[in-house]
């Protein structure tokens, strides 16, 4: 499996070309807003670490629990990790789809098994490979992968909560909530 942010690069690589048109300095206007406003998250972080139960959180308690998890810090692994032999069983988890050359987060998401989320369908592959195709006419460097937060609620509705409240918070731009922010030609739409 691939571990390093060079090793992503090199199997990004052959992602075909993409039907997406932007210009070099739209591609990078547009990831450098988003980066200008995550920073801005990252160094406004509360210091409270939270304590996840296995219960309903409140509005304010996923707000702390969001704001004691750091996407950047979770060891990155390829984005294509679900092609591969699972030798664990999986876990509910929160995951986070980073491009780490700027870095910004792209997608927030949950799941009960995270070794198989994204075996199958699943619209974010689809962005992702718009988004690393259009970076390759103009040479741009692109090192997208993906992190695991294994300590996520194992109910639904309170990982949702959070799964929600995270994707408030960084405002990632292939998540539906977050289109209307930043519009985004990757998942169909234009820039502003």
């Amino acid at each position: 499996m691939f571990s390093s942010v060079e090793d992503i690069k090199l199997q990004q690589l052959a992602l075909p070309k993409s039907d997406v048109t932007v210009s070099r300095a739209e591609l990078a206007e547009w990831k450098q807003r988003i980066f200008v406003y995550q920073s801005r998250v990252r160094s406004e972080r509360s210091p409270q670490q939270p304590t996840l139960f296995d219960l309903a959180l409140s509005t304010a308690d996923t707000t702390i629990a969001a704001d004691g998890i750091d996407p950047f810090s979770l060891p990155p692994q390829n984005t294509e990790f679900w092609r591969w032999k699972a030798y664990d069983p999986g876990c509910a988890a929160l995951y986070f789809v980073i491009d780490h050359e700027l870095p910004i987060v792209l997608y927030v998401g949950e799941t009960v098994k995270s070794n198989q989320r994204w075996k199958g369908e699943h619209d974010c592959k689809r962005y992702l490979q718009q988004y690393v195709s259009a970076h390759r006419p103009h040479q741009l460097p692109v090192a997208v992968n993906i992190g695991f937060w294994p300590k996520a609620p194992q109910d639904t509705r309170p990982r949702q909560q959070l799964e929600s409240a995270l994707i408030d918070k960084w405002r990632s731009p292939f998540n539906k909530e977050n289109w209307s922010f930043w519009g985004t030609p990757f998942v169909g739409g234009k820039l502003p």
